[in-house]
């Protein structure tokens, strides 16, 4: 499976982009989109590869987190 996160962009040098995943920062490559700081990014394998609005960036972050929380995601739990 594979999973494509959305974070926001904090700082931009060059083609390589700061993202900020609800605290925790990494880079990624953002040459595939127009991004400037302060747009939120789905970033997969260190590319940005789309950006989406911020309503739609706090609503999908919010759902993972639900996700999270619930259990669902512990893969070490047999169903």
């Amino acid at each position: 499976m594979c999973l494509a996160i959305p974070g926001k962009i904090v700082a931009i040098d060059g083609d390589v982009g700061v993202i900020d995943f609800g605290g925790t920062k990494k880079e990624a490559n953002i040459s595939m989109v127009d991004a400037k700081v302060g747009d939120w990014a789905i970033v997969h394998a260190g590319f940005a590869i789309e950006l989406m609005d911020e309503a739609e960036a706090e609503e999908t972050v919010e759902l993972w987190n639900d996700f999270l929380s619930s259990g669902e995601a512990d893969i070490r739990k047999p169903k």
